[in-house]
């Protein structure tokens, strides 16, 4: 099984519309940071001088003491005190537009195309769930790279058994890949029907 890199001229043929000037790297860039936040937790909480649990009451007189004056035990300035201006419990989710985040996939996969980094194969399968085998399949393809993304129209069972260990690669289908997973990689290779299924997509 050889792979071959896929063209300019091969991919407008799957009807994959090539961008070839800067149109599309903004889209990009918003399209990369609101998945980034999306994944954001948001959960990081601090506990004001109201939610912290110490006694509200006046620790001495206001006068004769000698001491500087002091209302309550929770206060920001002592230790154990609450806290001023720290985080509370939010979402960092950003909405992108439908028309942003195609323009964005066709951008990032027009640049790998028209770097040569995209390798198109007639399958890819992995007869017994072996991961020596897998590993072995993926160099066979590019030689051997840090990180390679495979994209098919689907995987079978023993194909994703086997590369589920390998933490530098990893597969996705034509339907799921997005635009940070095709500017993550080194090398990107996709079957032929997986080709087909992304023309179709972005025609959609």
């Amino acid at each position: 099984m050889s792979a071959t890199i896929l063209t300019a001229d091969a991919a407008k043929k799957a009807k994959i519309d090539i961008i070839a000037d800067g149109k599309g790297t903004q889209a990009v860039h918003d399209v990369v940071v609101a998945m980034r936040a999306n994944r954001r937790s948001g959960t990081a909480s601090v506990k004001t001088k109201a939610t912290v649990n110490l006694s509200g009451k006046k620790p001495w007189k206001q006068k004769g003491t000698g001491r500087a004056r002091a209302g309550y035990a929770s206060s920001p300035v002592w230790s154990g005190g609450g806290v001023v201006h720290g985080p509370h419990p939010r979402s960092y989710a950003k909405k992108t537009p439908k028309a942003v985040k195609r323009l964005a996939f066709r951008k990032a996969l027009s640049a790998r195309i028209l770097a040569g980094d995209v390798l198109v194969v007639d399958s890819f399968e992995i007869k017994e769930p072996k991961t020596s085998q897998f590993v072995s399949l993926i160099k066979g393809f590019h030689g051997g790279v840090r990180r390679t993304l495979v994209i098919s129209a689907s995987f079978s069972e023993s194909t994703l058994l086997a590369g589920r260990n390998v933490a530098n690669d990893l597969l996705m289908t034509a339907s799921e890949v997005n635009t940070e997973n095709l500017l993550a990689f080194d090398k990107i290779i996709i079957t032929k029907e997986a080709l087909e299924a992304l023309g179709n997509r972005l025609q959609g």
